[in-house]
C-alpha cells in the first residue's frame, strides 16, 4: 500500500508549521483536510497558512471554492485520493477527523462525487466490456452488479483506477487504503485554550471583523466559528467583546470535541507538542522508520 503520513490534533497545536517542516525534510506534499480553509476570502477566520507559509510546500485543498460553494467529507475524500494517486508522498493536515479518516479508509458514500470524464474515456465501451474489465479488477464487487447498469459498473471501475481502491470492502471502514502514519499533537488543556484565547486575540488584530463584515455586507454567512458568531453584532444584539469571547468559548469546545474524537476514532501515534524542537526531533526519527519500513 502507498505510504500516507497525517497530522491531526485539535486546533492551536501547530499541525500547520509541523506539517510544512516535514513536507521540507520528506519532499511530500501537504493536503489540507479542512472545512473551512478550503475557501477563499476565509483567511484570518479559519487560521489558513499564509501566503508565506504556503510558499514553503506545495498545499492542496486551500482556496479551491468560493464562499458560496458546497464542500463535504465525500468530495474532500474524492479530490485527496486523486492528489495522493499523482504525488510520491503526502501529509494529510488537519483537525476535522472524519475527513482524515474517509480519506485514509474504505469509506464508501451514497452519493460520491463523480468523475465525467472517467465515463467519457470509457464511451467506446459496451456494457459487456465494461463489465469484464470490472471482472478482471474486482471479482467481489462485479458479482454484485448487472453487467447493464453502466452507472454503478463505471463507479466502481472509477473508484479502483483513481481512487487506487475496491469498492467490494466499501461497508469496513475500518479498512485501511493505504499504509499511513498518524500523528497526534497532543497538550495539556489548560494550556491548549490559553493558545486558543491568544490565537483570538491575534485574529481580531489582524482583522477579522472586517473580514466577516465585507462577506455579511454581500450576504455571505459563513456558518463556522470565526464567522457565525458575528452576527448578532452586527444586528446590534451585543457588542464586539462579547463576540470575542463567544468565539474563544465555541472554540475551546471544538477543542474538546476534537481531542475526544481522533482519541476515540483513530489510531494515532500520539506526541506532546509543548516543546516544537523536541516533538520534531522524535516525529522525524520515526517517520524515517515509517518510510524504511516494507
Amino acid at each position: 500500500m502507498k505510504k500516507v503520513i497525517a497530522v491531526i490534533g485539535p486546533t492551536c497545536t501547530g499541525k500547520t508549521k509541523l506539517a510544512i517542516d516535514l513536507a521540507k525534510e520528506f519532499g511530500a506534499s501537504i493536503i489540507s483536510c479542512d472545512s473551512v480553509t478550503v475557501y477563499k476570502e476565509l483567511n484570518i477566520g479559519s487560521a489558513k497558512p499564509t501566503k508565506e507559509e504556503l510558499k514553503e510546500a506545495k498545499h492542496y485543498l486551500i482556496d479551491i471554492l468560493e464562499p458560496t460553494e458546497k464542500f463535504d467529507v465525500a468530495t474532500c475524500q474524492h479530490l485527496a485520493r486523486e492528489i495522493i494517486a499523482k504525488e510520491d508522498l503526502c501529509i494529510l493536515c488537519g483537525g476535522t477527523g472524519l475527513y482524515i479518516n474517509a480519506i485514509l479508509n474504505n469509506y464508501e458514500f451514497n452519493s460520491p462525487k463523480r468523475d465525467e470524464s472517467f465515463a467519457k474515456e470509457f464511451s467506446s465501451f459496451s456494457n459487456q466490456e465494461l463489465y469484464d474489465l470490472l471482472l478482471t479488477k474486482d471479482k467481489i464487487q462485479a458479482a454484485k452488479l448487472h453487467p447493464n447498469n453502466r452507472k454503478r459498473v463505471l463507479r466502481a471501475l472509477e473508484v479502483i483506477l483513481k481512487d487506487n481502491h475496491s469498492l467490494s470492502l466499501a461497508c469496513d471502514k475500518s479498512s485501511p487504503i493505504y499504509d499511513s502514519y498518524l500523528i497526534y499533537l497532543d497538550l495539556d488543556r489548560e494550556i491548549l485554550y490559553n493558545r486558543i484565547n491568544e490565537r483570538v486575540d491575534k485574529m481580531f488584530a489582524l482583522g477579522l471583523e472586517k473580514e466577516v463584515r465585507d462577506l455579511y455586507n454581500r450576504e455571505i454567512v459563513v456558518d463556522a466559528i470565526g464567522y457565525k458568531e458575528f452576527i448578532p453584532y452586527f444586528n446590534n444584539l451585543c457588542s464586539l467583546e462579547e463576540v470575542k469571547e463567544k468565539i474563544k468559548l465555541n472554540t475551546r469546545h471544538l477543542a474538546k470535541r476534537q481531542k475526544t474524537w481522533f482519541k476515540n476514532q483513530t489510531k494515532a501515534h500520539f506526541y506532546d507538542c509543548l516543546d516544537y524542537n523536541s516533538l520534531y526531533k522524535k516525529v522525524s526519527n520515526d517517520l524515517k522508520k515509517f518510510m524504511e519500513a516494507k
